[in-house]
């Protein structure tokens, strides 16, 4: 069966990641966009991470431009405009896909594990997935 652990991920400097890393944690997974009205929420979500760090819970985001072109940025710029404005120091990686057939694998299995009411589909930027401390 696959679990969360069975993939990696380019971190926003290039890095392969195994979410292997992150065995025995509850991990919440998000694609953000920087232009995006609820860009907000990023800092919610770093005091999420700050917070609930030393419990346990890790915050994943993953920059995406698939809606109204809202992250259109290469992922230094991403990178920088999240650390210096919002202050974020939680993992981020190089910017996916989130639908369709270019899809990066974790999306795909994320949507396919636990698809939404209407269709399994990402409908907009901050959505979010929570994986369990078993990787599910």
């Amino acid at each position: 069966m696959t679990t969360f652990y069975d993939f990696t991920a380019n971190t926003i400097d290039g890095r392969p990641m195994s979410m292997e890393e992150f065995r025995g944690k509850t991990v919440v997974v998000t694609n953000t966009a920087t232009r995006c009205p609820l860009v907000f929420q990023l800092r919610g979500l770093e005091r999420l991470w700050r917070d609930y760090a030393d419990r346990g819970v890790v915050v994943l985001g993953f920059p995406c431009n698939q809606f109204m072109n809202q992250e259109p940025d290469s992922n230094d710029q991403v990178e920088s405009v999240c650390q210096d404005r919002y202050g974020i120091t939680f993992p981020l990686f190089a910017k996916v896909e989130v639908n369709g057939p270019f899809a990066h694998p974790l999306w795909q299995w994320m949507q396919k594990e636990k698809p939404g009411r209407v269709s399994s589909a990402v409908r907009w930027n901050y959505t979010k997935f929570l994986i369990s401390r078993d990787g599910r």
